[in-house]
């Protein structure tokens, strides 16, 4: 099963917003791993005041906002097709 990172920050409302928003739409097609970005200096250094960002295995999906598109192309393995 594919998993979904989201580099957040606590206190952050636009991330509490997207997690909330991206957690249906990821039940029983990927698991979903919310990384709080103060944890590690290398994370907070890359993230900073870019938070939320999603990203599927590794690979950007979106930030700030959810881009239902880019997600649902990304889950469908179809990201790299016009």
């Amino acid at each position: 099963m594919p998993s979904v990172q989201i580099y957040s920050r606590p206190g952050c409302h636009l991330c509490e917003q997207l997690i909330e928003e991206i957690a249906p739409l990821l039940r029983s097609r990927a698991r979903l791993e919310v990384l709080n970005i103060d944890s590690r200096a290398d994370w907070r250094k890359t993230y900073d005041t870019r938070v939320p960002v999603v990203e599927l295995d590794g690979r950007f999906i979106c930030e700030y906002r959810l881009d239902r598109a880019a997600l649902h192309k990304a889950l469908s393995g179809t990201e790299n097709e016009p």
